[in-house]
């Protein structure tokens, strides 16, 4: 099959044509309408090999319209195959030599609503990010003063218009409140971001049953759904975990085996959920314990055992992990979630 490997870009478009592996039969230097006109003029279905950056997507759904096959790949994978400098032609050829490896696993490509909720989580979470640079700024200025605030964030918030009040920062005060109103708008859509999630998937069975897992809510479902898309490209939930950067860094080499910290690849913001759930569900099992410990389950048994044993922000990674192998198995399975369910083990 014809490969064309393509260097993406605002308006400069690098194409690298392969008929014989390891040959570059042409090069084109295309604009914009030239590269739409060049997909027009393909007669017969061809392999299209890209970077899994930005505007991958749009242009796989685009080439798969027209009866193509694309292979996205990571940039990871693509920048070991690169020789010398690093130009437009030289990224080409490092796409074609990528794209000959079988063994290498493509980026699906990702529906037009899949990118869609992923854009509304990462509105939400800049809205978050500049709702904490707004309180961080506030709490530098009430510690100048000499105004203690609280250290829970909801807590600050609601005592922050009474805070700002004081005689020290009264030249600043209508500065202040500005703030004090982008702080308010920050919340505004974060709330209003989280109910269009919800209303999304009001209907969708998949998010119900993993949002039923300890630790997993709404959010944290919708993450992971959109994120992995297809979970039977995962043979396990292991292979899920290593995925998302749950799994240690291996650095080993003959009989010698090291395992280190998680490897911290993959999704950042949904490792991000699913280890804040899993700190969540950790201390609410250490509450079960404390009030009645007759009513844990097999889980939060195991997490506060963990917790125990190797200290508590450890645990809530290892409980993350265990989260998301459980979320494969109710995904895959099409099982509710039990937290005392047991594997059955031949005798």
């Amino acid at each position: 099959m014809k490969r064309i490997a393509v260097d993406l870009a605002k308006s400069v478009f690098q194409v690298a044509e392969s008929i014989h592996a390891g040959q570059v039969a042409q090069r084109k230097r295309l604009s914009r309408e030239a590269f739409v006109r060049y997909i027009q003029q393909q007669p017969e279905p061809v392999e299209w090999l890209m970077e899994a950056c930005g505007t991958a997507h749009y242009w796989g759904r685009v080439l798969q319209a027209r009866g193509h096959r694309v292979r996205l790949i990571h940039t990871r994978y693509v920048r070991a195959y690169r020789l010398r400098s690093k130009t437009d032609r030289s990224d080409c050829d490092a796409i074609l030599e990528a794209g000959r490896r079988a063994d290498l696993h493509a980026v699906p490509v990702k529906s037009q609503e899949q990118q869609l909720l992923q854009q509304l989580h990462g509105l939400r979470e800049t809205w978050k990010k500049s709702r904490t640079q707004r309180i961080n700024l506030l709490r530098a200025i009430l510690r100048e003063a000499g105004v203690e605030a609280p250290t829970k964030t909801r807590e600050f918030i609601q005592s922050a218009h009474s805070l700002v009040e004081c005689e020290e920062l009264a030249p600043l005060r209508p500065e202040l409140h500005l703030v004090l109103a982008e702080i308010n708008l920050y919340e505004q859509c974060m709330a209003e971001s989280e109910e269009r999630i919800k209303r999304w998937h009001a209907e969708d069975d998949i998010v119900r049953k993993l949002d039923e897992v300890s630790g997993i809510g709404v959010l944290t479902a919708s993450a992971v759904k959109n994120a992995v898309g297809q979970p039977e490209r995962f043979a396990n939930g292991r292979q899920l975990s290593a995925w998302l950067g749950m799994t240690p860094r291996e650095h080993s080499s003959g009989h010698r085996r090291r395992l280190g910290k998680i490897s911290g690849q993959g999704n950042t913001y949904v490792r991000t959920l699913l280890i804040h759930g899993a700190r969540s569900a950790l201390l609410a099992a250490k509450r079960c314990r404390n009030r009645t410990p007759e009513r844990l389950t097999r889980l939060q048994l195991w997490a506060v055992q963990t917790a125990d044993r190797i200290g508590h922000n450890k645990a809530a990674v290892a409980l993350a992990n265990k989260m998301v192998r459980i979320c494969w198995a109710v995904w895959c399975h099409e099982r509710r979630f039990s937290g005392d369910w047991q594997s059955a083990r031949p005798a």
